[in-house]
């Protein structure tokens, strides 16, 4: 898995394992090696404007996804033969707002910022949380992924 991974704010976090379950979610989702994703953390001023330009909310969020292909739960893009691989697009995180939420909900900051890499990654494979059925199968397949590295869905 290609996953570029830069970040762009002053929290310190320790990436390596981030990387990992990143590419840990695009095998497990049937992704193929060449695919390519970025995963991006920024600070809250960054995610409130990206979060208002895009999502028309004048508030800083704790993860956003921007998909490149279209995609559907269990059905994700795949390359054309002899085509390029596949870029599923961008997940920025605000660590400062992932912390807030951890602390207000009282867990740990690793459980919920690996919940966000998750919860991102999988934005970008076309699942979603709009209705009560769409919620319940990515929080279970939240849970199912971040359990293979052990860490729980808050």
């Amino acid at each position: 898995m290609n996953v570029l991974f830069a970040d762009e704010q002053d929290d310190p976090i320790v990436t390596d394992e981030l990387l990992r379950l990143a590419e840990l979610v695009l095998e497990e989702e049937g992704l193929e090696a060449e695919t390519g994703v970025s995963l991006v953390l920024i600070d809250e001023a960054e995610m409130s404007q990206l979060n208002e330009v895009h999502m028309g909310k004048d508030a800083p969020t704790d993860v956003l996804s921007f998909p490149i292909e279209a995609a559907a739960p269990g059905a994700p893009p795949m390359r054309s033969p002899g085509g390029p691989p596949i870029e599923l697009g961008d997940v920025f995180i605000a660590p400062s707002v992932v912390r807030e939420n951890a602390e207000r909900h009282g867990v740990r900051f690793e459980d919920e910022l690996s919940l966000m890499v998750v919860h991102g990654l999988l934005h970008l494979l076309g699942w979603d949380h709009e209705t009560e059925d769409e919620a319940t199968r990515m929080e279970a397949r939240e849970r199912e992924l971040l359990a293979r590295i052990g860490r729980v869905r808050p």
